[in-house]
């Protein structure tokens, strides 16, 4: 299984934003500390703020930051909203499957339960389990100043 870059990015923004909660954060800032586009982490920026995860406030002095708090972000409810499909094979979805041995086939089973299992462990973390302690959060902090 991968994640899309669009859910990979989503997450890395509110690590970020999560990092820097006294501030606006310019969605430039974001895009430098990762080495990513700009253009592709506003419609990440925008898809975060419609879902009510970040605040985008516009102008001069604007920027991003979290609307909610760091322990209230599910790492497995924002995967679910990022990822388009999650269906792993074809019979997953029973209208445009052509897989013959469907019926009698047991990966689908297999492959669910996997899925599942995945979400399961996202579902057991936030937001604030990734930050970690302070300490923690200053070292991610260096290290997107040494990026940029």
């Amino acid at each position: 299984m991968r994640l899309t870059q669009f859910s990979d990015f989503a997450l890395r923004t509110v690590m970020f934003l999560g990092a820097h909660p006294t501030r606006l954060v310019p969605i430039t800032e974001v895009a430098v500390a990762y080495g990513i586009s700009y253009h592709h982490l506003t419609k990440v920026a925008s898809m975060l703020a419609d879902a009510g995860v970040i605040e985008a406030v516009r102008g001069r002095n604007g920027g991003l930051r979290l609307a909610m708090t760091p322990t209230d972000i599910n790492i497995g409810w924002l995967v679910r909203r990022t990822e388009p499909d999650m269906a792993l094979v074809e019979c997953f979805e029973h209208e445009t499957d052509t897989c013959p041995i469907t019926s009698e086939c047991r990966l689908r089973k297999a492959l669910k339960d996997a899925l599942r299992a995945f979400f399961a462990v996202l579902d057991a973390h936030t937001v604030s389990d990734l930050l970690g302690s302070p300490s923690r959060q200053e070292k991610l902090v260096q290290l997107w100043r040494a990026t940029a």
